[in-house]
């Protein structure tokens, strides 16, 4: 039987781009309030990826509930719809005990899927995916530039290197006759029984950059090309869903000789930069948004963001 939340149940959605403090927000909202933290961003879904998606610290993570991490292996492929329904059930199960579920990430169509649901795209066929991949394996980044012909809006989410979504993205746009982002427009049945706050996190432009080159610096001194080779020695595919991600990908680059580390590093903030640039574009375009202009581990930021969660459960209670 599937689980409900009452009427109006608090939801708090804390989003933004990379490197902008959001785990460390959630946290103390967490504490601060009696919630439970539930995943949002698409590649802290799999075990074994913890330095190059900047998981919060298992220490960290005890401190309150924490839901949806490390729940898939590195080769699994999974659909935002997939996010949707297993969020939903987390969200309902917290709402039920009495807790307030703290959404947090950065994967804004996963996002999407949670808070207004998804159509249901065509099913899979695998005759034109096998020439979709022999078409990318020919001349790499073709169907990526085909993409941007057909759907320019949904080109734009994907990275260039995500070949498995981007074959996706295509088939849909060929075998439905209109671009993805416009077939998804339809939806499915929204998030009910929530009200939600969302809170974005809109850091200085500058400073995010220079917090990402940093990140992205201590990933790779801490050991990320060694994570990656000792997934591929427990017998992780090299072409697993999740090592096309920013970070990963440069790591497997490294461990097949094409790229020195330092080349790695630098593609990876570029990458990075690139990637936050997307999500602040994409949560634009969410309404009712509230636009933060700090980041999440900023004492100020933390009481500003804590009285307005304060006010908003006080106006829910009322």
């Amino acid at each position: 039987m599937a689980l409900a939340a009452q009427t109006n149940s608090p939801l708090v959605v804390v989003a933004g781009p990379t490197a902008s403090g959001k785990s460390a927000l959630a946290l103390e909202l967490a504490l601060r309030f009696r919630g439970e933290i539930v995943n949002c961003d698409s590649l802290q879904l799999y075990r074994g990826l913890d330095l190059g998606t900047a998981k919060t610290p298992p220490a960290e993570r005890r401190l309150v509930p924490h839901h949806l991490f490390d729940i898939l292996d590195p080769q699994e492929v999974t659909t935002a719809g997939d996010y949707a329904v297993r969020a939903r059930r987390v969200l309902a199960e917290i709402a039920l005990r009495g807790a307030l579920p703290v959404l947090a990430g950065g994967t804004g169509f996963y996002l999407r899927a949670l808070l207004d649901g998804l159509a249901e795209g065509p099913r899979r066929d695998e005759a034109l995916r096998a020439r979709l991949a022999r078409m990318e394996l020919h001349r790499s980044g073709r169907l990526h530039r085909l993409l941007r012909r057909l759907d320019p809006a949904t080109a734009g989410r994907i990275h260039p290197h995500d070949t498995k979504k981007i074959i996706r993205a295509v088939e849909i746009c060929l075998l439905s006759r209109r671009p993805a982002a416009e077939l998804f427009l339809q939806g499915r049945p929204a998030l009910a029984g929530f009200r939600p706050l969302k809170l974005v996190l809109d850091p200085q432009r500058t400073v995010l950059h220079e917090r990402i080159a940093a990140r992205t610096r201590a990933m790779f001194a801490t050991g990320l090309v060694g994570e990656v080779r000792a997934l591929l020695a427990q017998g992780v595919p090299i072409d697993a869903r999740a090592f096309e991600s920013i970070g990963y990908h440069e790591a497997t680059e490294v461990l097949a000789g094409r790229m020195s580390e330092d080349q790695a590093i630098e593609s990876t903030i570029i990458a990075t930069r690139q990637y936050a640039k997307r999500q602040l574009t994409w949560f634009r375009r969410e309404p009712l948004a509230i636009w933060i202009h700090g980041f999440g581990d900023d004492p100020q930021t933390i009481q500003d963001v804590t009285e307005i969660t304060r006010q908003f459960l006080s106006n829910l209670q009322a």
